[in-house]
Parts: structure tokens; sequence; C-alpha cells
């Protein structure tokens, strides 16, 4: 994990980085802090690149790292496949080398369209004078363009910084449209900012014939490029057959199915588990890239001491959900045994007088009964944060102690108050957010920002102790719901227009998911100093999804808890797991109870105001 910045000017004048984002930066990256400045020998452009290191692979590397030839690279990413990296080197090294070796835009592009893992990056080639710059094909990875400047100024950051009651934003996300190339010699000649895009395009497929950036202002155009070089897609296209044949040993579609038992019913297939088996295969295999690439010991250090095994190199966002149950079963294969795992378990604390709206109201004996985990904190009034999600956690906690026994699980109940989120929120979390501004956006942004802060008690039996995760790998499950059907509007999707309009609404998910969720979690979670890690959307994962009918994925004919993710929820049963399997989705907003705290009447794509506040 890095913070990457590049300042350009098209003028010999001092670049320069506001203070703001610079700090932000260095909270991405507090291992080394490094700037360089490149300036054009005929004083034609002037480039401030600016890089901030959290060591997480090989031997601690500082950026910009320069090649023999003055080429400069900025790397935010991970490599996990697709060049090779030795278990000691730095994949930011390896990158440069193979990009040193490119005479051409083709050979760039070549190196990228294999690399397998998430980045976004700044690359400088001296000898053409001119920038590339892009995300991968998911967005994993922030990076944000800001060109407003009339003195022909361009910035790259992976982080911003949002201007006081500015309603227009001089950010934009970076679109994972592809990657990006800036003549510095011809913007330069001609006074204006032009963009050439090599587009994303799956194997033996035609590029877009138009394509749109909104928000650039009329001095800065963003064509493709004129030789019609391409980045081929690392993973296939979403199989869209909508013609499913189901087999006849399978379960009858019943109403009833709601039991880890009824999802065993499905394993009697021979088909089935052998698609059970295919997803646990990738998925485990992505979980142990994402566990096993950590810092290596620096040799001139002591020993590990047996307090240094105490602390946990891996954390996960949890909430006793299915897709972070299965993160944690499978990491738990690949992190030694005498290393804790950190749970990260968030729960927002409700005003009194919205904990318990419903209580004057008589209870008639309704026959739709509320499980335990969807039971309000109201109904609990000694522990206002006995939140849904703090209770499915803590039954999730069972189950993997049942699985892992010898395992030191580290349940970290984080309890935010109002107070808290909103100085927090006015100080960091509404710049980090930014350039995104919903409801949504706000609501999640600041659940993610306090749970991977990871600050908060564990409980040992009895006790309680303070506890602060030292982990810099946060998984996260996020993209199971994008591909699996989780979401209540699949559901509302298949019912309206069947299979066929699930189908389209899936491929939209996966499609806009680089602008929606991806850019702005990491922004979050890199402010403190920590990775975030999405095995969901591991190349290999996305693969084999990809190639399955949608019908073998989800069956949304069954009830919720079921039919939703239907693939992962067997191969949770498989996994040893029990009643997590079969937990309906719930959203971190409304499972943490953030949502609770505002405006009851806020829709989740208003524009919310109170990230205008700051």
């Amino acid at each position: 994990m890095c913070g990457i910045c590049c300042v350009v000017n098209l003028t010999a004048s001092q670049c320069e980085l506001q203070k703001p984002v610079r700090e932000r930066l260095h909270n991405r990256g507090p291992s080394c802090s490094r700037d360089v400045t490149e300036t054009a020998t005929d004083s034609s452009y002037s480039c401030l690149f600016s890089a901030h290191v959290l060591h997480m692979r090989g031997a601690l590397t500082p950026q910009p790292l320069h090649d023999d030839d003055g080429n400069i690279l900025l790397w935010n990413g991970e490599v996990f496949g697709g060049l090779a990296v030795g278990a000691e080197e730095n994949d930011t090294k390896v990158v440069l080398r193979h990009l040193s070796k490119s005479e051409d835009p083709s050979d760039v592009l070549s190196v990228l369209s294999v690399v397998k893992g998430p980045w976004a990056f700044i690359y400088y080639r001296k000898v053409d004078h001119c920038i590339w710059f892009g995300r991968d094909f998911f967005g994993r990875r922030s990076l944000l363009w800001s060109c407003w400047s009339e003195e022909g100024s361009f910035t790259l950051s992976s982080v911003s910084s949002r201007l006081p009651d500015s309603d227009s934003s001089q950010w934009l996300e970076v679109p994972a449209f592809g990657v990006y190339r800036m003549d510095l010699k011809s913007c330069s000649q001609s006074g204006r900012l032009k963009l050439e895009l090599y587009p994303w395009v799956y194997l033996g497929t035609e590029p877009p014939n138009d394509f749109s950036c909104e928000g650039l202002p009329s001095s800065v155009s963003l064509v493709l490029n004129e030789s019609g070089l391409l980045l081929t897609f690392p993973v296939p296209p979403m199989n869209t057959s909508i013609h499913a044949v189901l087999p006849n040993d399978e379960p009858p579609r019943s109403s009833s199915l709601t039991s880890p038992d009824d999802l065993k019913e499905f394993l009697k297939s021979t088909e089935k588990r052998e698609l059970v088996s295919g997803l646990i295969d990738v998925l485990d295999e992505a979980v142990r890239r994402r566990v096993q690439c950590l810092p290596l010991a620096d040799t001139t250090s002591p020993p590990e001491t047996p307090k240094d095994k105490e602390e946990a190199q891996v954390a996960i966002l949890f909430s006793g959900g299915i897709d972070s149950m299965i993160l944690a079963v499978l990491a738990d294969r690949h992190i030694p045994s005498d290393r804790p795992i950190d749970l990260l378990n968030v729960a927002f604390k409700l005003q009194e007088s919205k904990m318990n709206p419903g209580s004057r109201k008589k209870q008639p004996n309704n026959k739709k009964q509320q499980s335990s985990a969807d039971v309000a904190p109201s109904d609990r009034p000694a522990n206002c944060f006995s939140v849904p999600d703090r209770i499915t956690g803590r039954a999730g906690l069972q189950e993997l102690r049942n699985i892992s026994p010898d395992r030191k699980w580290n349940f970290v109940e984080i309890n935010v108050t109002q107070e808290e989120l909103k100085q927090t929120r006015e100080k960091r979390i509404c710049h980090l957010v930014h350039p995104l501004d919903t409801v949504l956006d706000d609501s999640i942004g600041c659940a993610v920002w306090f749970a991977a802060r990871g600050t908060g008690v564990v409980s040992d039996g009895a006790e309680q102790r303070e506890h602060t995760s030292t982990a810099k790998v946060v998984l996260t499950g996020i993209g199971a719901d994008e591909q699996l059907a989780g979401y209540s509007r699949h559901r509302v999707r298949f019912k309206t227009s069947g299979l066929e309009g699930l189908v389209k609404e899936l491929a939209m998910e996966l499609g806009r998911i680089s602008s929606r969720n991806l850019g702005r979690d990491d922004r979050i979670i890199g402010d403190h100093g920590k990775e975030a890690r999405f095995p969901y959307l591991d190349e290999d994962v996305v693969s084999f999804l990809n190639s399955l009918p949608v019908w073998e994925k989800a069956d949304l004919s069954l009830p919720r808890g079921i039919g939703e993710k239907l693939l992962l929820r067997l191969a949770a049963i498989e996994l040893g797991l029990g009643p997590s399997a079969v937990l309906p989705k719930r959203a971190m907003q409304f499972g943490s109870r953030i949502a609770k705290l505002e405006n009851n009447h806020e829709k989740a794509s208003d524009k919310c105001k109170r990230l205008a506040t700051s």
C-alpha cells in the first residue's frame, strides 16, 4: 500500500502539493516518504512525484523508484500473479524492471495486462516525455485527478482534500476504463491537457465506439489512442445464459427451506458438489495469496518474541455473515496457528430517542417472528451497542471457535458514539470519502473507517481488555454480493424481469463497482496505514464465477438466507459452518446501526449534507 501523487505544471514553475493532501498520503504510507522533482531541459514542463510507502513485501523500497534511464515509477499495488515475484522480492522493483524494458506503448500495455492483483500507478517515461497512469480493471486501488487550474496544472493522487463549503468538486476518481497517457511536450506546446485512453476490452471484442467522463473541464480532452491499442481484461466476460435445466435430484422449491440441513440436501448432487469444490479451491488460493504476502521480519532486529506472536498480522471486517465467516475459515488455514486473527466488529450507539420507537405499540401475535439477529438494540436496553451485527458477530465467533479451537480469535468490539462519529467525520472521513458524496457513501465510509481503525475491547472470559489491531492487512468481503446476487435489488429485478433481468443487473454491478465502492474503501482503510484486500475480487475467483450460468450461483425462487449467494452458502456448509450459512444479507449501514443515527427520511442516493459541513 502506498500514497502516490504527481503534480504536473506545463511550465517550469515549481509544483506544489497541498499540505492536507500530503498528510493524508503519509497516513497511507507511514514507512517511508520521499519527493522527486523532474523538469524538462527546455523548461516546457515540471513534475513533482510524491510517494509514501507502507512496507508490505520484500525489503523496504522507497518510492518514487528510478531506473537507469531516468524513468520514475509510483506503484500502489500488489502483484499476486502474472509477473514472477520471489518470496523476498519487492513487487515495485519487479514492475519497474519489466516497464523499463518497454520500447513503445504496446510493451507497457503488455506488462499491465498480465498483472494479477490490485493496482494504481503513475509512470514517467523520460525519453518520451510522457506520463502513464491508471487503475486496475476493477479499480481496487484509489486514484483521483484534478485539472482545474488555469495555469495548466494537473494532479494525480491516491487521496484528496475537500474544500470547505464547496458545492463543486475539484477532484474526480480516475475512471477504471483503462490506462491513460499524457504527452507532456505536446500538452505544453498546445497549452491544453490531452489524455489518451488505452481501454480495457475482452479478448476478441472491439473497443467502445464512444465513451465519456463526466466532470472534466473543457480545457481537458480525453480521446481514444490513435494507434488503436487495447488492454485485455484478465477475466472472461460473464456467462449470460438464461435457460436453466434443473437436475432432477435437487430438493423441491419450498419456502420452508431455512436451515443448514436444507442446504445439505443440495450437496447430494454430484454436480453441485463439484461446483462448490471449485469455488472453495479458487477462494482458498485467493485468501492464501493475501494473508501470506506480508512483510518479512527485519533481519537486523532481534528474533521474534512470544509477545510479537500475540499481535495479529491479518484482520477481517467481520459481521458474522457468510462473506466474512468464509474469509475467516479460509484465513485460518494459512496463518500460523500461534498467530491471532482480529475480527473487527463495529457498532454505533443509538440516541435514547431512537432506541425503541415501537415500544408503545402493542405486540400482536405476529406470524412473522424476528430472528435474534434482527432484534433491535432497543430490546436490550442494558447494552446500547448490541446492534444486529454485534449479535451475529458473537454467534459467528462461537462457530469459528468450534472449527478452530486452538486459534486465538480476537473479536474486537468497536463501539462508536454519535459525538465521536461527528468529530471524526468532519476532521477526516469527509475528505477520504470525497469526491463521492451520497448518504450511502457517508454511512459505509464512516462504518468502515472505525472498523478498520480496530480500536475497541476484546473479552477474555469475564474480563474485558482494550485492544487496538496491529494488522496491516484487512480482508473485506466486498464483491460477493455483486457476483452472487446478494442484494435485495437483485431479488426485485428477478421478480420483475426473470433470469434475463438478473443477468443484466449482475453485469451492471460488476461494471460499476470501481466507481461505487472500491476507491472509497481503499481511501478509508488506507488512512490507518493498512491495506484493504478483496479475495472475492481475485481474478481467478471472478473468472470462475463468470464462467457459470447465473442459476448455478443463485436461485432467487428460494427464500432469503438460502437463494441469494446459494453457491457460497453451500461452500460454507462444506467448510463446516452452520447457522451463519443461512443468515440473510444485511447491509453494513443497517447491521452496525449507523443508518439509524441520522435522518430516517434520507435516501441512500441523496447527496449527504453531513459531508459538506466541514
